[in-house]
Order: C-alpha cells, then structure tokens, then sequence
C-alpha cells in the first residue's frame, strides 16, 4: 500500500548508520579502513564483482550515508554489474529503469489506468442514484485512487515496503527536464501524485543512476549524487576478473586474452570491447580448447569482442597481424605486441 500521509515520511536519520568520530589531523597514520568497508568490498567479490578502491567506498557511503550514487564511466566497464552486485550482496530486490530518448513520467514515474477509470464510470453512471453531482463527485474521488494506479519503476521503487536497489540506467540518454522531474526522488525519496498527494519511501532504496558520458548532466542532479567513475581496469584486474568468471581458463592465457583486447582498446574504434566481451571470448576459448591465441584463433574468435564491421577489418590488420602464426605460437616462439 502507498504511503502518501505527511505523517508516514520516513526520516533520513532513521534508515542511517552513525559516522564514527573524525580522527585529528597529524594525530598518527591514517586509520585502517573501516570494517564495514572491507564486509561492503567482501559482499561485492562473494555477489561476483571485483570492485576497486574507490567503487567499494562509495558502494558503503552510499548504504551509510542514504545518498544516491552517479556512476559514469565508458560502456561496459561494469557500471550496470556494480547495481547488480549491490543488489545481490545486500539481498534486495532490484527495480530497473532503462532510460531512452523521449521518456516521460507515465514510463516512469505512473500512469493511470484509463479503461479501468472509464468502465467504473460507465458502472456508476448506470445506477439510478437520485443525487447526481454527489454521485459524479463520489465517482471522480474514487477512480483517482490506489486501485487505479499503474505504478512504474520510481514509483515502485519509492512504495516498496523492503529495501530495494533502484538502477536508472544511462540517464545520459534523456533530456534536462526528465532530470528535473528526478530531483524530487533522489532529494526526498517521495514522489508527488497530484490526485493522490506525497508518496514518501517507507524503506530507503538504495539508488544508482549510470551514464555512458554522452552529454554532460545537470549540476542539479550531480548535486545530489555521491560521484563515481569507473574506466577500463588495469590488466591485472581485468585478469582477476576474467579468471572469476572463467576460472578453468588457465593464468597465461587470461593474461595474454587480456593483453590483446588492451591492444583492440587503443585502436580508434566505433565500440571498444567491454569487460563483459573479454568474459565472453575467456568462455568461448574455453570451448574451443584454445590454448594459446594466435593469429589463427583469433580471426576465428575475433567477432565476439568487435561488433562493428569497420572496426573488424582494423583490428584484423592492426592486432591480428601481430599475433603469431599457429605453428609457430606451438613451438613457444611467441610475437611481441
């Protein structure tokens, strides 16, 4: 049932951990880190995601703190996987709003549910009530109620009883005023329905909105956001990654996958490959019994980390001629990238 008295708004204070007390500073060394960060870090790793320093220290502020997190980084560097990871280590359901051009509240936020609005008024208007206008006034009260209400991913999100994780994925995608409609609920987790009233969270969801850094974003919104971003991993996190979701996949073969989508990465390319792809070409050697990546493999497999037919004859030319000849690769000769 939606909370919409001013009563019923959950205070922030309540759903907040306290902070411990600062530390002086030039009082001694820096502090270890807290444990509730390294039990956020070792929740995220046990849910599947490697997350680095700073992602692991907004993920706990984010929890302690009840603020929304702006992740923004390249595509696919694992911005949507951290909303997924969160939701998995902290046991909360997660409510997905995909942004695109052209979304409005109704995609939203709600909308209401006309036929059903119109089939009540078409059963009331066929009674024989003597008091007409109180019966119109009784009708229009009653089809603007909770019954007749389609609720959407914010709306969701805010009227969910359990803690949920809200993930507004590549924000960067809608204009200024869908922003502006956002600021409400990212500020006062409440949403205002004219015909109802406020909507205030009765749980504080944890929120996190991506964006692919196509356009820059309001100040407004950032304002209101913890910041992160996150760009492509280094090579020997991007093998621990790999070997998490591959873990048959020998070390020396990860390392060496890893090296060669490094080197389609420099290349000026209409999509680079994702950390995802690099799990998936990990797989796919795997099932083939690749043992090493020559010239030969990777023309075969090349197609699973470059999507785009121009990009495939460049990295074809620039990376696969650099790769060593089948027969050659066997007998450990091995070409310097």
């Amino acid at each position: 049932m939606l909370a919409t008295a001013e009563g019923l708004t959950t205070p922030l204070s309540s759903t907040r951990v306290s902070s411990p007390p600062a530390t002086a500073a030039g009082s001694g060394p820096e502090p270890p880190a807290a444990p509730g960060l390294e039990s956020t870090r070792a929740a995220l790793e046990a849910a599947g995601y490697l997350a680095d320093d700073s992602a692991a220290l907004v993920s706990h502020l984010a929890q302690q703190l009840g603020k929304p997190v702006l992740v923004e980084g390249p595509a696919g560097v694992g911005k949507t996987e951290l909303a997924k990871a969160l939701s998995r280590a902290t046991g909360r359901e997660l409510i997905r709003l995909q942004c695109y051009e052209g979304l409005d509240e109704a995609k939203a936020l709600y909308e209401w549910n006309y036929r059903k609005q119109l089939l009540r008024i078409q059963a009331e208007a066929g009674g024989d009530d003597r008091d007409e206008a109180a019966a119109g006034d009784a009708v229009m009260e009653d089809i603007f109620g909770e019954e007749f209400l389609l609720t959407r991913p914010l709306l969701a999100a805010i009227a969910a009883t359990e803690p949920v994780v809200l993930l507004i994925d590549e924000i960067d995608k809608t204009d200024q005023e869908f922003e502006a409609m956002l600021l409400e609920v990212l500020s006062d987790f409440q949403i205002s329905i004219p015909e109802l009233g406020v909507v205030a969270a009765q749980s504080m969801p944890l929120v996190l909105l991506t964006s692919n850094n196509s356009r820059e974003l309001t100040e407004a919104l950032k304002r209101r956001c913890l910041y992160l971003w996150l760009d492509y991993p280094s090579i020997e996190r991007e093998v621990e990654i790999v070997r998490l979701h591959a873990p048959e996949l020998d070390a020396e073969l990860a390392r060496r996958l890893v090296e060669v989508v490094g080197m389609v990465r420099e290349l000026d390319l209409k999509k680079p490959p994702s950390i995802a792809e690099s799990i998936d070409w990990a797989r796919a050697l795997l099932l083939l019994g690749a043992d090493q990546i020559d010239a030969d493999t990777f023309a075969r497999t090349m197609s699973i980390i470059v999507k785009h037919r121009t990009d495939l004859d460049l990295v074809a030319e620039r990376v696969g001629m650099r790769l060593p000849a089948a027969s050659r690769g066997r007998d450990g000769g091995d070409a310097a990238p």
